[in-house]
């Protein structure tokens, strides 16, 4: 752990490499509305940039080594990046799009960021000026880790502001994330998953804990392996998109996949059986009450539908995509695995599935602690959202859960993202309410803070959760949705309509109707 001195060390450390990293994204940023003025919107910059990135990072790691002597191939032969930079004009359009096409061929972590990758820059000379006045002026191997790494983090912050694209759903806020990362303390032992993972900010922020908390010199080789080649993490996003920012995330903050190794993988997580079994869970599941995926059935129909994951092992069958993610999670969990999990509040009160789950839930694993979250924090308008933290336990005859304590961040708490955004000094309360590391049994009723036995629980109608209760002096700012909130609602409802009818549109076409 760190020492008092090191700490003001860190400190110091800390306020240069912010000012580095503001330097950094203010540069990349200073290309992002010349792009969005060509049509290239900022998740796409982002995107574009990544590849780059990825390219010239790569061509600088084979020259640092060649400069040991120790010479060694990262880029297929025929790919570099001064071959890249010293073309022009349509001739450089065509080598750059080549580059895409070939390592989206490529195993491993080549597959994962370029796969389907498609070169959004039609301009020339506006490539050609990211290319040679950009990125191309920036030796990534000079900067540390914390400057690129979180440059690249800061460029997808922007880019989830975009409201426009869409992009802010990837995108949980940070100061929530080490929250609840504060609270279940990740250790080198863990095997951390994400279902849902986005941009990667809960591995990523992971690994910042990890790297902070246990400096690599004090690990074993195991160890420091499990987090630098980042065996201890493993993501699954559904949209590949997303996933390569994912991966690039992990990438610039210093975790290098070893081999074919895919930190990310690319799929549905609710389709099948979960290829790596948790430790520790962290996950913010995609909000919106139902999971749609296009088929086609067996008579050659096209089929689109509320998604029903029948096939899985899961206690109940459910349309309700937030619901079948809460059962996912509890079963990819290992046992005396531990979860902290961003939920809608309907997983708190639905009937029918939802109540089922919560009563499977209660008797199977000591759900403890619940965290109920303002409006206004979320990218997505009007969100009401909560966190639960749940252990698996071995089976038992009698309930795990004794009690749930619930800590009410919501009444009267008002947070916008412009004029008062969340901070993570907001959530320190909760933090030290929760007392992490520390016996539950210890945990002292507060204003904010109580708990409900077993038996409270299953006696309420539907063993609802979505619990308040009346307190004095604490007037409520955030019960009644704004008009922005109710607009980015809508917003979000017609975009995701779009989505489906795009998806219908592109399985008739594949089947020829």
């Amino acid at each position: 752990m760190l020492t008092e001195g090191s700490a003001e060390m860190s400190d110091a450390e800390s306020r240069e490499t912010a000012a580095l990293t503001r330097s950094l994204v203010d540069k990349l940023w200073s290309y992002c509305d010349v792009l969005r003025d060509a049509g290239v919107p900022a998740i796409d910059y982002v995107e574009q940039l990544t590849y780059l990135l990825f390219l010239k990072m790569m061509d600088e790691q084979e020259k640092k080594l060649a400069r040991k002597g120790k010479p060694n191939r990262v880029l297929p032969i025929g790919i570099d990046w001064d071959t890249l930079a010293s073309k022009k004009g349509e001739e450089l359009k065509k080598y750059y799009e080549h580059v895409l096409e070939d390592l989206g061929k490529r195993p491993g972590m080549f597959k994962l960021i370029f796969l389907g990758a498609q070169n959004k820059i039609q301009a020339t000379a506006l490539l050609e000026r990211l290319i040679k006045d950009l990125i191309g002026k920036i030796q990534w191997s000079k900067e540390g880790v914390d400057v690129k790494g979180d440059a690249y983090e800061e460029l997808l912050s922007r880019s989830a502001s975009d409201v426009k694209s869409g992009a802010g759903q990837y995108f949980t806020p940070r100061p929530l994330i080490r929250a609840m990362i504060d609270c279940v303390q990740p250790t080198p032992e863990d095997i951390i998953v994400d279902p849902a993972c986005g941009t990667g900010g809960f591995l990523l922020l992971a690994n910042e804990y990890l790297r902070r908390e246990y400096p690599m010199e004090s690990l074993n080789p195991d160890q420091r392996n499990r987090i630098i080649h980042g065996q201890a993490f493993h993501g699954v996003e559904l949209v590949r998109g997303t996933a390569r920012l994912a991966a690039m995330n992990m990438l610039t903050h210093g975790v290098v996949p070893s081999g074919n190794q895919e930190i990310i993988e690319v799929g549905d997580a609710l389709l099948s059986e979960p290829k790596v079994r948790a430790s520790l869970v962290l996950a913010n599941p995609p909000f919106g009450q139902k999971s749609a995926i296009t088929v086609l059935g067996e008579d050659g129909r096209v089929v689109k539908d509320e998604a029903v994951y029948s096939g899985r092992d899961f206690w109940v069958t459910t349309k309700n995509k937030q619901l079948n993610f809460l059962q996912h999670i509890a079963k990819l969990m290992k046992i005396d695995g531990r979860a902290a999990v961003v939920l809608p509040d309907n997983v708190l009160f639905e009937g029918g599935a939802g109540e089922t789950i919560r009563r499977r839930l209660l008797k199977e694993y000591d759900v403890h602690t619940l965290l109920r979250l303002p409006t206004g924090i979320f990218y997505a308008g009007g969100v009401k959202a909560n966190v639960l933290f749940f252990d698996r336990k071995r089976p038992s005859e009698n309930p795990w859960t004794s009690k749930l304590w619930v800590y009410d961040f919501r009444t009267g708490e008002n947070f916008t993202l412009k004029q008062r955004p969340l901070r993570r000094e907001h959530l320190q309360d909760f933090v030290d309410c929760y007392m992490p590391g520390k016996p539950r049994d210890a945990r002292a009723r507060t204003e904010r803070f109580t708990s409900f036995t077993y038996e409270e629980l299953i006696a309420r109608d539907k063993v609802n959760l979505d619990i308040t209760w009346p307190r004095d002096g604490i007037e409520d700012h955030a019960m009644q949705p704004t008009a922005e909130e109710i607009a980015h609602s809508i917003q979000q409802d017609l975009r995701d309509a779009l989505h489906q009818i795009e998806a219908i549109t592109d399985a008739l076409r594949e089947n020829g109707s």
